[in-house]
């Protein structure tokens, strides 16, 4: 991937990472009391576990700005299974709560939930060559992307939006 605020002119080939593998790690929100910067990570108790699935560990919400914190743990279902969160933006999948990382772009809300993901819409993006990779379906995350961030025409004002937020974990 490119370096954080380089832009790559050249090719781009799918890592085929899927959402849910950039929702496990950590999550920049709104934080419901004070509106700065929170962050939503798994409980370090729940990581050495390895029994569930990585979006299924119980999560923790922690402002540094006010210092408020939350708990999260995957709801259950009716015959017991827990439920799957529901990975789409511009709301984190645990509480719901906006995305510190997202703004408008060509009318609509451009988002990332991390750096990792930012990188990678960015590297994405600002590539002329885009390249599948191996077959896995519609599941990763570049297959599943807008077209109106795909379209090529688009590329500048869907960088500066990632400009924009960039400058947000500054």
């Amino acid at each position: 991937m490119a370096a954080a605020g380089k832009r790559n002119t050249g090719r781009f080939r799918d890592p085929r990472h899927w959402l849910g593998g950039l929702a496990a790690g950590e999550v920049f929100v709104r934080c419901p009391r004070c509106a700065e910067r929170a962050s939503v990570l798994p409980c370090p108790e729940e990581l050495a576990d390895g029994t569930r699935h990585d979006v299924w560990l119980r999560r923790r919400l922690s402002c540094l700005g006010c210092a408020y914190t939350d708990l999260w743990d995957a709801p259950r279902l009716a015959n017991n299974a827990r439920a799957f969160p529901e990975l789409s933006g511009p709301n984190d999948p645990y509480f719901g709560l906006p995305l510190w990382l997202s703004t408008k772009c060509r009318g609509r809300v451009l988002w990332a939930y991390n750096a990792e993901h930012l990188n990678l819409l960015e590297t994405y993006v600002s590539a002329r060559l885009r390249e599948r990779g191996q077959h896995m379906g519609s599941q990763t995350l570049v297959e599943r992307l807008p077209a109106w961030i795909k379209n090529g025409r688009h590329r500048a004002e869907v960088l500066d939006a990632i400009g924009q937020l960039r400058a947000l974990l500054a």
